[in-house]
Order: C-alpha cells, then structure tokens, then sequence
C-alpha cells in the first residue's frame, strides 16, 4: 500500500508505526522517535524503486559505471529523499497537522561519517545526478565504523572526538550478507601460486540514492571489514586488526602502522568491489572477455588505484587469462580522475610495505612496471630522467598516479585550468605519450541540494520566474538574465537573502553565543584546512582590519560592517593547520570583545562544519571566500553552491575561479593576486624573499608582528610567524596587498544595493554551467557510454 497517497492515509500510519514501536502516538513522541519512523517509511519506498530498478539494469544488459571513492561526503539523506521522491508536501502537511516541525524533525538526521571534503561531496553530487538522470551509475567505498572526528574548540585550540555516528540505526542502509567477499593479505608466492594469504571477509552494506522524480533508485555499496571463515587462526590480535580497516575515515598516516592501515583500506574496496563486479558479471551467464561491454571503473583519486592491478590479479589468476588479455580488459574499463597538483597528494607507498602486505599484486605491478619501460626507453622523446619520473615502480616507492595513468583509457582533471596544469607540468611525459588520454572533466554541484532543498527562499524565486523545470533542468537558471522587471527580482532575491541570513544568525547564536548583525557583509570561508587555501591570508586581513578600525576614523566611519565566518577541520597529524584554527579564534576572541569595533567587526568560528551546517551557510553568504594559491586548487565546488545562491567571489585565478570569472565577466567577480604562470615563475626562479617583503611593507610588518601580543604566552603562534618568514610557499604575504584592496571594492560595492544584487543575480544565472548533471553528461558521453535506465 502507498503510505504517501494522501495526507490522511499518512498520519494514520505514522500514528500506527509509533504506537508499535515507541508505545506513544504523535503527541507525545520525540523529534528522533518522528524521524525514525519517518525515515523508515521512506525507505520501504527507496527499497521498492532499488529493486526494480535493479531488475531493469540486468534485464535490458545495461552496461554499468562503479564510482570508486575513498569517500563519499552525503549529508543529510531524509531531506533529498522526500524531495527526490516527490513526497516532502505531502508529508509536510500531515505533520502541520500533527503539530509536528518538520525542519526539527529532519534535522533529527546525523550526517554520515562516510567522507569528509570536496572529493566526497563531489562523489555524492556524482550519484545524485546519475540516478537523476537515469544512468546506472553506482558508487563503490569503505563503511567507516566513525567519521574524519568531531571537532571542538577548547581554549581555542582544534581538540578531535570520536564521531561515532552510527551510535544510532544508519536508517537507509541494508546489509547483504550474501554477496561478501573474500579480501586477501600479505601470504607468499610458491611456485608461481599465491598461497597462505591473511583473509578478511568484506560484508557490504546498500544506500539507496533517489532519482528527482524518476522513480530511479541506484545504490551506493559500503564495505565493512569481519573477521573472516577461511582465517585459520583468529585471534583477539586479528579480530582487532580486522575491525581497523574499516573502523575510521583517513587514519593518521604519519606512522608507519598508520601507513600500513591506509593501503589496506585501500586494497580493500578496491578488492571488493571489482570481485562483486565479475561475480556479477558471471552470474548472469556473460563471458568474462566481455567484461569490459558491461563495466566501467571511474577512480576517483589514486586511492582506488589498486582496482587497476586486482583486476588484473582477478582475470589472471582467478579467471584464467593470460596477461595481455587481461590487459586489454583492464585498460578499457578502467578511467582516472585526477584532483590534485600537489606533490603531496600524489600518492605513493614504500615498495616494502606494498610488497609484505600485498605479495602478488606488487608482483603484477613491477609487470606493469617492466612492459610500460620497455614500451618507453627506445622513445627518444624522453631523456633517462624523464623514462624514471614515469616508472610506475621507482627505486624505494610505488606511484599510484602513474600506474592510473599508464592503465586507464582516460585521465581526466576537474577544471579548465587544472587539466591544463596536468598537461604542461605534473603530467606532462605523460601527455606526450598519451594525448589522447586527456581531457576536461569541470565539477558540479547538484543545484537540487543547495537550492531546491537547502535554499527554499531562492527556489521559490527561481519557480516564480521559471516554473518548476529548472529542478530537471538547470540550464534554464540562465534565463534569469532575461526577466525585464529587473528591480522586482532584485528585490525577491534580496528577500531571499536576507531570510537566509536570518536563520543562519538564529543558528550561530544557538551553537556558539556569538551575535552577529544580519545587515553586515556575511563573508564565508569553509572548506578543509589546509595552507595552499590560505585561511591564514584572510586572518591575517581580519588582523589588518581591526588595527586599521581603531586607528583611523575616516576609515571606521565608512566602513560597512562584515560578519567573517569560517568552518573548517585540519587533520589531527597537521600541526601548521591546527595552529591556524588557534589563530583565528584567538583573533575572534579579542575582536568580538572589543566595544570599539565589534558592531562593525565580527570572526565566527563554526565548530564541526559538515554538509547540514553547509546548507545554513551556502544560502547566507554575500562573499565567498576562494582565495587559494593559483595552481593549488584543482576545481573546488564551494565556489559553485555559494555563487548558485547569489555570492559574488572573491578569489584568485585558480580552479575553476577560472571558468566563474570568464562566465560572470570581470565586473562580477572580484579576482586578486597572482596567476598560475606568474607562481609557477617564482617557484623556478627562487626569487621570492618573504622576510624582505616583511622588513620593507609596515602593514604586513604589523599584522604578523601581532602574533607576539594575541596570547599570553608570546611564543605561541611563532611557528606560523616563521613558516611565514622564512619560507611561505603559498605565498601570501606575496598576495596579501592584493587582497586588501580586493576586500576594499566589496565593502564599497555592497554599500550599493541594486549593484550587489544585479552583480549576484548574474552569478546566480551563470552557475547555471556548474550543475553535476552536466558534468556527469560530458562523463557519460565521452568516457562511459551508458544508456539510460527505462
């Protein structure tokens, strides 16, 4: 029966399902108690539409695409679910009628600590487009026992928590204990045989992810580590060491244990998910030379770089292939996904760790190694040093990057002039090999979640002026341009803004007592902490501001007032990044304390930011804060969902600030600092001198000699003092003149109504490119050639 035909017929089973479960009806139960049912209720109905929808996919043969991702950053599900499912009115107007709060009732809902950046709200965005666009596309990652952390803030510093976020029932899950798998470590080779391998069973747990409107429900797969049947010895040792695999996202990797943790988990999804696939593909009476007809591997990052070689392990020595067609099969289903220039983030591994704890694919991987140098060392393109750079295997490490590169069909950035980046530096032997390999995959947000869903205000502006089909249809966002009352729709989309600003001031109060001035500039910065985003360039302007504030009238008098907000998490290992936490909310704690200045200067600090705090901040935000070195940022897609709800940016020419300037024009963004090719310059020649730069410009000079004063003990912040003295590889000092006169043309642009919000319609309309669904159209029809699910 539909639960959700009617208003009445709704109450009256809600009602029923409380009583039996809870022993109360609707008058007396809680907000979880409502929740609960509610999200149990939905799910009969995800289950319902997974199921045929699954049925379809066999029966028409449809070829599939399995998103591998270390992480996958959700959010909230039961609000997109009643959305997606097209039940939210109906289930809003039983609960006003049960005098029931409907927003209490879904924030009842903890985000999932499956992920925990932009590459997990990027493979989220990714699964909601698929399914919305009917493709079977389906993500494959880790079930993380605990989230990154939950962040507090004590005496200012970042102090980490366990984020035991299945603490209570994870609603929209369902185990299949029936399609476990086998993963095996470490063990040896006799004879050319892999023989006395450690197993761990991988269990794996559904999450439904709901098509907008389709009745299209695909899934992603969650694997959790249990001890397994074919372990011969299971000791408490074991037992443990099993449960860490999956116990938490991104364990500290400083450690040696803490390396070898991150490879298994690693191997472990990767394993799982390509031995579900072929099983798979062999149980519904398909030849495995056609493996590549029905399957595609997207690798998100090189943390699931090991598909590539246990796929070749799986054909080779499980199926009976011999290398070269093994070879073919893996190199036409897997494709790469690169996020990142950043040495650092280049994966590789210590060749002895690889080697113990996965024997037989090290083996395969110097294989791989061996054909790719024979293929190469003749090319006399390549000088020896150029030939060594592009091994797969190196002397002492094994590069994830290379061996994606080598093995996949394509190698795709995530923005204009990120891939560009790849081409000319980071990847560049590699494009004169393989050119045809590369391309331009630019990011998306789903404009379901950050407008329809967590903007209501703005949605309901967008709907006036466009009916509904810009939900299905974000291109149509553009057509804002067009509308001739152009004061009628600045003023719906002031009032839009301006209610947003209220409910997130309303939320600020509530978690942190700081009041805030709903009629001050809401200039946001959130995203992960790290130095390349330069959290510590827009403290240190805060540092300028609040000097310059008490010092000189003429400025005070004029100046607009600005509420700056930040949110963000440093990894627990990341001493510099946590001494910036410390920073800022040491700097918000004199600022916010200071009567002089504080009605025109406040710092917020949002503890624990995840995707639900995000849908508060997204719709408030007048300035976005895009502000990273130029090079640095592969795409980012915060500056997609701020501008989608009206933010005008102000950033600098890296990622895909590139592609929002070009769309929005120069007059709509503000853009500061220095291009790529002038910090690759730098970088090459050595030529900057941070210290000369701090002896010779006062302000600069000021605002970091500030450190010595904030806290009682003056050697506290000297760390950051001297990271930025003596080296400042992010350069920004270099920016920071930039970027004062940069926040000087907003604070006056905003004192001018109509030009703010004609400069935020434009960006509103422009976002319109930035939508998933498109990106995942270019995926679809250039790499995976997926047909849809009818």
């Amino acid at each position: 029966m539909n639960y959700f035909s009617s208003k009445d017929i709704f109450i009256k089973e809600f009602n029923k399902r409380l009583l039996k479960h809870y022993g109360v009806t609707s008058v007396a139960s809680t907000s979880y108690e409502n929740y609960f049912i509610l999200a149990n209720m939905l799910k009969e109905v995800i289950d319902k539409n997974q199921s045929s929808t699954s049925r379809i996919v066999e029966n028409s043969n449809l070829k599939k695409t399995i998103y591998f991702s270390m992480e996958f950053l959700l959010g909230r599900l039961v609000t997109s679910n009643l959305y997606n499912l097209g039940l939210y009115s109906v289930v809003d107007e039983a609960f006003r009628d049960l005098k029931l709060d409907i927003d209490l009732i879904l924030h009842e809902e903890t985000d999932a600590g499956l992920g925990n950046g932009g590459l997990g709200r990027l493979g989220a965005c990714f699964l909601d487009s698929g399914a919305s666009l009917s493709l079977p596309l389906y993500g494959n990652s880790l079930r993380y026992e605990k989230g990154f952390f939950t962040q507090v803030f004590r005496k200012n510093k970042q102090i980490e928590l366990p984020d035991n976020w299945l603490d209570r029932p994870f609603v929209w899950e369902t185990r299949k204990d029936e399609d476990s798998v086998e993963i095996p470590y470490f063990g040896n080779i006799v004879d050319g045989t892999f023989r006395n391998q450690n197993w761990v069973k991988a269990v794996p747990y559904d999450v439904g992810i709901v098509g907008y409107n389709n009745d299209i429900t695909t899934f992603l797969r969650i694997w959790k580590a249990e001890p397994s049947k074919y372990c011969t010895n299971i000791t408490e040792n074991y037992i443990r060491e099993t449960s860490h695999i999956t116990e938490t996202l991104y364990p500290d990797d400083s450690t040696d244990y803490g390396k070898f943790l991150r490879v298994k988990q690693e191997y472990f999804f990767s394993s799982a998910g390509v031995q579900n696939a072929i099983r798979e593909h062999k149980k519904l009476g398909r030849d495995i030379l056609d493996f590549d007809k029905y399957y595609n591997f997207q690798l998100n990052d090189t943390h699931p770089a090991l598909v590539i070689p246990e796929l070749m392990r799986l054909l080779m020595d499980e199926e009976g292939l011999e290398y070269l067609d093994a070879w073919k099969i893996t190199t036409s289903v897997c494709s790469y996904t690169n996020h990142t220039i950043l040495e650092e983030a280049l994966e590789t591994w210590e060749i002895r760790l690889v080697k113990e704890l996965l024997p037989r694919i090290f083996e395969i991987l110097c294989e791989i190694n061996r054909r790719f140098l024979l293929s190469v060392e003749k090319d006399d393109r390549f000088s020896e040093k150029d030939v060594y750079s592009m091994r797969v295997v190196g002397t002492s490490r094994v590069r994830m990057a290379n061996l994606c590169v080598i093995s996949c069909k394509s190698v795709n950035g995530v923005a204009a002039l990120h891939t560009e980046l790849l081409k000319e530096l980071v990847l560049r032997n590699f494009y004169k090999l393989y050119p045809n390999k590369f391309n331009n995959k630019t990011n998306g947000i789903t404009p379901r979640r950050f407008v329809a869903y967590s903007n209501p205000a703005l949605a309901s502006v967008f709907t006036k002026y466009l009916k509904e089909d810009w939900k299905t249809d974000y291109s149509l966002v553009e057509n804002l341009l067009k509308v001739k009352n152009k004061k009628e729709l600045i003023f719906d989309v002031y009032q839009a803004k301006r209610r947003a600003k209220i409910v997130l001031a309303k939320k600020i109060k509530e978690d942190t007592g700081i009041n805030i001035d709903v009629n001050s500039i809401f200039d946001i910065h959130v995203k992960r902490l790290h130095e390349y985003k330069r959290q510590l360039m827009n403290i240190l302007h805060i540092i300028y501001l609040h000097s310059r504030l008490k010092k000189d009238p003429v400025f005070k008098a004029s100046y607009y007032p600005h509420t700056f907000i930040f949110g963000a998490k440093a990894a627990p290992s990341y001493y510099i990044a946590k001494k910036v936490i410390q920073l800022i909310n040491t700097v918000a704690s004199k600022i916010n304390d200071d009567p002089d200045t504080s009605h025109l200067l406040k710092v917020v600090f949002i503890p624990n930011y995840n995707v639900s705090y995000a849908e508060y901040l997204v719709p408030a935000c007048d300035i976005s804060e895009q502000i990273s070195t130029s090079s640095k940022e592969a795409s980012g897609t915060g500056n997609m969902k701020f501008m989608a709800s009206g933010a005008v940016t102000i950033g600098t020419l890296d990622g895909a600030n590139v592609e929002i300037a070009s769309l929005v024009g120069k007059e709509n963004i503000i853009i500061f600092g220095l291009n790529a090719k002038e910090v690759t310059e730098i970088y090459e020649t050595q030529s900057y001198r941070p210290y000369d730069l701090y002896l010779s410009d006062p302000i600069i000079k000021e605002a970091i000699d500030s450190f010595d004063y904030l806290s009682s003990e003056p050697t506290e912040f000297i760390d950051l003092r001297n990271n930025l003295l003596n080296r400042d590889y992010f350069l920004v000092l270099k920016d920071f003149r930039s970027y004062i006169k940069a926040h000087e043309k907003a604070n006056e642009l905003y004192k001018n109504h109509d030009k703010w919000y004609s400069m935020s319609i434009v960006n509103i309309a422009k976002s319109a490119f930035f939508s998933s669904d498109r990106t995942i159209k270019e995926y679809n029809n250039d790499i995976w050639k997926l047909n849809e699910i009818k």
